[in-house]
């Protein structure tokens, strides 16, 4: 695929319109550099770093850096730049950049900066793993990790020339919560085993589908993507959208309060500790109440109570009341008292509670939940439970419920930042003349229903980004999605088992490496807590694709090639470390189809350095899938090493007709 756009291109089109408000504006065009390039910044080793930024036209420009001054003209556009010859790692530094007015930045470090992106796996930080990984935290005090964090921001007339906010911010035990959690894992290990600073620069957005990372450029192969974007050109149009859709759903909040009998006016709220819900039906918390109650699939919001006998010794200090995720939206009470409100389904509900809310004996948790659309209630195998002075009483069993307001869906709206192209411009122009080591992905969840194009857009966006960063064999790490979802007892179609497929298949994009991560989700959280076996595994991968290190096995096995005789399918596989090994059992997960693609749950046993599958239900095997499944529960085949074989399909890819073979 062939990239047209030089980095000098796309730089003074990122940058155009800043330049040219510093060039009409020459009276106070001062010398200003981008927010990425400020106090506390990690500069990328080994490697020629641009320094670049803005002010008057025809102004000279000094940078002073580690005894040599560089010097640049700005040029008609208002942008200037200099390149710094290649450094070792060390620090801290400063640096003076010098025009009609001069610039000191300090506390600069030389080392490898890795840039984050992808959806919300990798934007979730260390806040929400804080009672996973307590002691991570209260150890994170290391000012050589680094990270800075560009704000969501989407544009869709051209790139935008700097980010919209953030600053470089070194790791201690409270800055340290709002890191990537991935992205600090791996820095971990990546400080440790190199001895070198490492600065994440986390450029990642909940929800975002791939094709919203892609440039114009990449996008015009993609002509259905391309004119979806397109349209979002028309400020006008995104404008008046905005305005009409916010006005909508509004609006039906407002319907919704207006209905709601719980707050209705010259009575007593449900949410008063004193209010008689004597005649309250009762449901089994956690559940959905489509699935217990007459209510059905309802929308709108319903009420539930629960009278809690909570000791003396609970009494008078913090206490924490936990109720798992819920969907979608609530606000929660104790006693009457508002101890929480969260907006959507995702975020867990840990909310602190005063002391002094909680009373000896007879206590009353109110919870006021909003259905927007599908199945509502609280989610199963979650945390239900109040804790204080070291006493827990759990929350689970029956509660009381009733119907508050019934309403229809609630409307839908334009989620701009996932259109594509528009975080592209917004969020990683800004950042491309930065230098960075390689990046980190982790992305697809949003990508799962149309899991045909999947492969596809990574591979462009692979070598988009390479292009614009102009460093052809940059590194490129990604994780594999993780399981998810109920599991399913027989073998089926999976939107995400093809996503995954996609992810293994995009291995043949040289400098890549990926990180399966199976055994580290969870079926009812698209946000897994275990962040540290991802930033593990895309350690491992680094170590192999962007720092040499051809000793380490940074793979679990990763299938090749497929010979059938008979009824047999042999599989051999690469990435087998020191042997295959079926971890915990015998080997499970596989599944097989004769032409007529009709799956069955196979037998397999490990021969050596190969894997040999068969079904007496299907005579000639044509197909062999492994840990096919949403939540491919059970799948255990592993190397010696520890780590897990990626999910397959020996079939061709549906997109492409290629074999599943790498």
């Amino acid at each position: 695929m062939r990239h047209p756009l030089t980095l000098t291109t796309v730089f003074r089109s990122a940058l155009l319109t800043a330049g040219l408000l510093a060039a009409v504006n020459g009276a106070t065009a001062q010398v200003r550099l981008p927010r990425l390039v400020s106090n506390g910044m990690v500069l990328q080793r080994d490697a020629p770093v641009r320094i670049w930024g803005w002010a008057a036209k025809g102004e000279r420009v000094n940078v002073a850096f580690l005894g040599r001054t560089y010097q640049a003209t700005t040029g008609p556009d208002g942008q200037w730049r200099v390149t710094l010859p290649a450094m070792k790692a060390g620090g801290p530094y400063a640096m003076t950049i010098k025009g009609s007015n001069q610039l000191e930045l300090t506390d600069i470090l030389v080392g490898d900066v890795w840039l984050l992106s992808g959806q919300s796996n990798m934007e979730t930080p260390m806040s929400r793993l804080r009672d996973k990984y307590p002691a991570v935290i209260a150890q994170a005090a290391n000012s050589r990790i680094r990270q800075f964090e560009v704000p969501m921001s989407y544009a869709f007339q051209q790139p935008r020339a700097n980010v919209t906010g953030g600053k470089w911010v070194a790791a201690d035990p409270q800055t340290v919560l709002q890191f990537s959690g991935v992205g600090y894992f791996f820095a971990k290990e990546i400080n440790a085993r190199y001895q070198v600073p490492v600065g994440l620069i986390k450029d990642a957005v909940g929800g975002s589908p791939a094709e919203a990372w892609l440039s114009a450029a990449a996008l015009r192969q993609f002509p259905t993507y391309e004119q979806q974007g397109a349209r979002y050109r028309d400020s006008l149009l995104v404008a008046n959208t905005k305005q009409r859709e916010s006005a909508a759903v509004a609006d039906w909040y407002k319907q919704l309060y207006q209905a709601d009998q719980g707050e209705a006016r010259g009575q007593q709220k449900w949410s008063t500790p004193e209010y008689d819900a004597s005649a309250w039906a009762t449901m089994n918390v956690p559940g959905y109440w489509a699935s217990q109650t007459p209510l059905g699939p309802v929308n709108g919001v319903v009420w539930f109570r629960k009278e809690v006998d909570v000791p003396a010794a609970m009494v008078g200090q913090p206490a924490r009341l936990e109720l798992g995720t819920l969907v979608d939206a609530d606000s929660t009470y104790i006693n009457g008292q508002l101890v929480g409100t969260t907006g959507y389904q995702y975020p867990p509900r840990k909310y602190e509670v005063k002391p002094g809310v909680l009373k000896a004996g007879k206590n009353v948790v109110t919870v006021r939940l909003i259905n927007n659309g599908g199945r509502g209630g609280f989610t199963l195998d979650k945390s239900y439970q109040l804790t204080a002075g070291g006493q827990t009483l759990d929350l689970r069993g029956p509660w009381q419920y009733k119907l508050g307001a019934t309403m229809p869906p609630t409307p839908g709206t334009t989620t701009f930042q996932y259109q594509p192209g528009g975080l592209y411009n917004g969020m990683i122009a800004p950042v491309l003349p930065y230098a960075i080591k390689g990046v980190l992905w982790y992305q697809g969840e949003s990508n799962t229903g149309r899991p045909q194009d999947y492969q596809a857009l990574m591979t462009s966006l692979i070598a988009d980004w390479r292009a614009h960063f102009q460093q052809p064999k940059l590194p490129f790490l990604y994780v594999q999605l993780a399981n998810f979802m109920a599991v399913k007892p027989e073998p089926g179609e999976s939107g995400w088992a093809a996503v995954r497929d996609a992810q293994r298949r995009t291995l043949a994009v040289p400098h890549t490496g990926m990180a399966v991560i199976t055994d580290a989700g969870e079926w009812n959280d698209i946000h897994p807590l275990d962040k540290q076996t991802p930033g593990h595994r895309l350690a491992l991968a680094a170590q192999k694709v962007a720092y040499g290190d051809a000793k380490v096995v940074s793979s679990g096995p990763l299938y090749q090639e497929m010979q059938v005789t008979g009824n047999k399918a042999t599989l051999s596989f690469t990435s087998i470390g020191g042997g295959l090994v079926a971890k915990g059992g015998p080997l499970k997960g596989f599944a097989v189809a004769g032409p007529d693609k009709k799956f069955v749950w196979a037998e397999a046993r490990i021969e050596g350095r190969k894997v040999v599958v068969w079904s007496d239900k299907v005579p000639v095997p044509a197909v062999v899938r492994y840990a096919w499944a949403d939540n491919p529960e059970g799948a255990n085949l592993y190397n010696q090493e520890g780590l897990p074989a990626s999910p397959f399909s020996t079939e061709p890819d549906p997109a492409s007709g290629a074999t599943g073979r790498l």
